[in-house]
């Protein structure tokens, strides 16, 4: 059984750097080249909305899906897998119309700002919080365990 759990988690892995790796030929992101030119002056881009949202949906649920085999590989536990893909989906819910909102606007509520708004859309961060969060748990639940 360990080594189901471990294949899920280097699956997981390998899949959260795949969509990374191959983001430029997997998802319609025309605002890719924008973010990653080193010149912030370079012409805001032509795009379509469907596409653009298209894109972003395909690849949450990829990093959610990823993400979510990492969570069960460490924890073992259905529960805390469907918790941490709720957690994950309300922060996509959030930052998605935020992001767009600064696509709209052109990126004049600010470059940084909308620069990390989309980080939050299109990594899945909350991962990094998820995982030391349900360790503390898992850690507070066998010392209780022990303390009775």
């Amino acid at each position: 059984m360990k080594i189901l759990n471990w294949l899920l988690i280097i699956i997981g892995i390998c899949g959260l750097i795949g969509v990374r790796v191959l983001e430029d030929t997997l998802f319609y992101d025309p605002f890719l080249n924008y973010f990653h030119e080193a010149n912030k002056n370079i012409e805001f881009p032509a795009f379509e909305w469907g596409k653009l949202i298209g894109g972003h949906l395909f690849r949450f649920l990829l990093n959610l899906l990823f993400s979510c085999m990492i969570i069960h590989g460490l924890f073992r536990n259905k529960q805390w897998t469907l918790q941490g893909a709720v957690m994950i989906t309300i922060v996509f819910i959030i930052s998605l119309p935020i992001y767009l909102y600064c696509i709209s606007d052109k990126f004049e509520i600010g470059y940084l700002f909308s620069f990390y708004m989309r980080r939050f859309v299109i990594q899945p961060l909350i991962i990094l919080l998820i995982v030391p969060m349900f360790y503390y748990r898992k850690q507070m639940i066998g010392k209780e365990s022990v303390g009775n």
